[in-house]
């Protein structure tokens, strides 16, 4: 009798630790949807995607409060994390900053909990992105390079150390700036894996808008011209590809870095040239990064010795009517 009941506990426990509430094919599919979403992010505006998103990882947070085999639960973790820096896009690109960092700690969370690293550097990735934007560019550049240990064989590593060339440049260190820049294209070099579509890959062209307005921080004349190579080559990139991987947010940053590029060399003409295509842009394309630099750029044009020049009161009257203009808002439904 007890060898019996002892079989039937084991039999109890086999059809437990058989239990499952996804299979092979429902993973599949939620991959195939986070792919589709995270390509559909760099072209398309954030108000078209973020119910989406919300409810994909929703729907992942409940699968994971299920029971499934380990295997299963590890890429559930794994989904979870990219949906949840999706979501991190999504605030940061709101400007709501406590937002993203609270969505990017949840993604390092199941990044850890699936045990992959390339999740674990893009977050970092991120995390650098919302400090930057924040002006915290010493723990911007100490997040990125806190990604590298991370990085694995795809475009990662070129990514991080971007961010680290930026966020240096900003401190006013060109030394590090510089050797960050150049680490950056060796990684670009070398990277061999594939990786996800849209905003979990680093195109060539986003790294060359990273560059730009990396050397344009750094001031001098030099810097400058070679700035306006770098992010002049970013737009010919973009431009050149397919529709759907050229992204607006970058292209409105190289524009606005060759405006400021233009505005050092005292080029005025220059200035309303790069800075109409961004003025013209569509407000739900224009994200708090983009909203932040154009104030920046019309705070530029109100010093010394622009502030009396008839091109600059009109540029910045066009600055400051495009600000007041609704630009990307706060969706009624932002994934929480």
């Amino acid at each position: 009798m007890a060898v019996a009941a002892d079989s039937a506990e084991s039999a109890l426990f086999l059809r437990f630790a058989s239990a499952s509430n996804v299979d092979d094919t429902l993973l599949e599919q939620i991959d195939a949807d986070i792919a589709r979403l995270a390509a559909d992010y760099v072209s398309k505006p954030v108000s078209e995607l973020f119910h989406d998103i919300g409810t994909l990882r929703r729907g992942v947070f409940d699968l994971l409060r299920g029971r499934q085999y380990p295997y299963q639960t590890s890429h559930l973790y794994l989904q979870a994390g990219r949906l949840c820096g999706l979501v991190t896009h999504v605030a940061l690109d709101l400007g709501q900053y406590t937002a993203a960092a609270t969505h990017s700690r949840t993604a390092w969370r199941c990044a850890e909990s699936a045990g992959h690293n390339g999740l674990r550097a893009w977050i970092r990735s991120v995390q650098s992105l919302i400090a930057y934007w924040q002006q915290d560019h010493r723990q911007a550049a100490e997040l990125a390079r806190a990604g590298l240990p991370y990085a694995d064989s795809g475009t990662i590593a070129a990514r991080l150390l971007s961010l680290e060339a930026r966020a240096t440049a900003a401190l006013g260190d060109g030394a590090s700036a510089l050797r960050a820049v150049e680490a950056a294209a060796a990684a670009r070099s070398t990277a061999t894996a594939v990786d996800l579509p849209g905003v979990f890959t680093f195109p060539e062209a986003k790294q060359w808008t990273y560059v730009g307005t990396a050397l344009l921080a750094l001031g001098s004349r030099r810097h400058v011209n070679r700035a306006i190579e770098a992010s002049s080559r970013s737009i010919a990139l973009y431009e050149s590809a397919p529709q759907q991987e050229q992204s607006s947010g970058d292209l409105l940053a190289a524009r606005l870095d060759l405006a400021n590029a233009h505005l050092a060399h005292g080029d005025l003409n220059g200035v309303q040239e790069k800075l109409s295509v961004v003025l013209d842009a569509a407000p739900d394309r224009r994200t708090a990064s983009i909203s932040s630099r154009l104030r920046a750029l019309s705070t530029r044009l109100a010093e010394p010795p622009y502030a009396s020049s008839p091109i600059v009161l009109s540029l910045r009257e066009n600055v400051r009517e495009a600000c007041s203009r609704p630009a990307l808002t706060n969706p009624p439904e932002l994934p929480q």
